[in-house]
């Protein structure tokens, strides 16, 4: 039996990559995936369609990086977004871009891209061999060996280098279950932390659960620490779920919430952010001197969602039952700062388990930033969520493992030219 030169282990974006970008190099590559299938984990981003990068320039995919951006500088400069499409695209793939420059398959089917680059992978002739990674064998402190399973079913694979790949620990159902983060600590990386990012958040205040289920469209969000400092600000769709928020805004804000250990944060929704405060109050005179006679929480309901007009009455201290026309001055001023700052506590994230991503992994001072290979150990590269690098939502994170899939790939690849066939 022929070994490899090269192991990836994990079958997901950045795995993928790498094995097809070592294979195109010459290299003689096995791809190890604990799943039953490839890309699993592509089949649930971008709600399902796969939001496969950002059609921007390298400078802005790092800006969308919060923590440890400048390590991605040269793999961004080599492995741009806009090559990341046309790698796609002569796989067969058509795409598009929509709103905040996404890029998604033109079919909305994450199947596509998963095909594509299973298919890519079958071309090259890589095989992909069902099976969890254990360990990894050095010799002279060099990568020789992967293992798979334990005790007496214990499989030892030669190989010349390896590829982790194995994700964070986020969404563990589809095998991101921090397997490569404990491989690497063993064989003596600094693992930074991991926490959750891209997450719901959980709140104390109990009128989220009282409106659990209403998704808020077209309203601003505004987080702010305890120095009362705003670290996020946008525009967008927000839920409100029987443990607290959600929904795209929710997930954009937690990666700038990084510090619920030693910092606290507050969330102020802009109900209306298209009406500044003399407007809206303008409009609110309209509608109370329009229905006079009515309930306030009758009247609200032209203004307000009708889970939610009964929550902004009970901040306010207004009863429902209360005519339009005996509403005083001070409670028409506490329904006007309601509805430009609806603020809600939050406590902290979600578990890890219902991250989009990882924050936290391989310590990236420990990783050449060029080749992806590992500094401690030759032989040894990292691409993709295990390394302690992630962005914003809108396709960077996927782009990061697409460009430090490719930069691992031919890292090894480059490693195996420079080394002696006798290790």
């Amino acid at each position: 039996m022929s070994w490899p030169d090269i192991v990836v282990v994990g079958g997901g974006a950045a795995g993928m990559m790498a094995a097809i970008c070592a294979a195109r190099q010459g290299a003689s590559v096995t791809l190890i995936e604990r799943n039953q299938k490839v890309g699993r984990k592509l089949y649930i981003t971008g709600k399902g369609r796969c939001n496969v990068t950002n059609h921007c320039s390298p400078e802005e995919v790092q800006a969308a990086v919060p923590r440890n951006g400048k390590f991605l500088y040269s793999t961004l400069e080599h492995t741009p977004p806009a090559l990341v499409e046309e790698f796609f695209e002569s796989l067969g793939v058509k795409l598009k871009v929509e709103r905040g420059n996404r890029v998604f398959p033109a079919s909305d089917k994450s199947a596509d891209i998963i095909d594509a680059t299973f298919f890519e992978l079958k071309r090259l002739r890589v095989p992909v061999v069902n099976g969890r990674v254990s360990n990894i064998c050095l010799r002279d402190g060099a990568v020789c060996a992967v293992e798979m399973g334990e005790g007496r079913a214990l499989t030892g694979i030669p190989c010349k280098a390896v590829i982790l790949a194995t994700g964070g620990l986020s969404y563990p159902a589809t095998g991101s279950t921090g397997d490569g983060l404990w491989i690497a600590e063993g064989l003596g990386h600094t693992i930074v932390d991991p926490k959750p990012s891209l997450v719901p958040l959980e709140s104390p205040d109990p009128f989220c659960a009282q409106m659990q289920g209403l998704a808020l469209k077209n309203v601003t969000l505004t987080v702010k620490n305890s120095k009362k400092k705003t670290v996020y600000r946008e525009q967008g769709e927000l839920l409100f779920t029987h443990f607290g928020l959600s929904g795209p805004l929710v997930l954009s804000a937690s990666a700038h919430m990084r510090d619920f250990d030693r910092d606290s944060y507050t969330c102020a929704i802009d109900l209306k952010p298209a009406l500044d405060e003399p407007t809206l109050d303008a409009r609110l005179v309209r509608e109370l001197t329009a229905g006079a006679n009515k309930d306030m929480d009758n009247l609200l309901g032209a203004l307000a969602p009708r889970q939610l007009a009964p929550v902004l009455l009970e901040r306010a201290g207004i009863p429902g039952n209360k005519k339009a026309h005996d509403l005083t001055k001070g409670e028409r001023r506490r329904l006007l700062e309601l509805f430009k700052s609806f603020t809600v506590s939050v406590s902290g994230p979600r578990p890890i388990e219902e991250a989009i991503i990882t924050s936290g992994g391989v310590k990236v001072s420990e990783v050449d930033p060029k080749t992806m290979m590992s500094k401690k150990v030759p032989g040894l590269f990292f691409a993709g969520e295990l390394l302690d690098v992630d962005a914003y939502t809108g396709g960077f994170n996927l782009q990061i493992a697409w460009a430090t899939g490719r930069a691992a790939g031919e890292g090894a690849t480059a490693y195996l030219g420079g080394n002696d066939e006798s290790k």
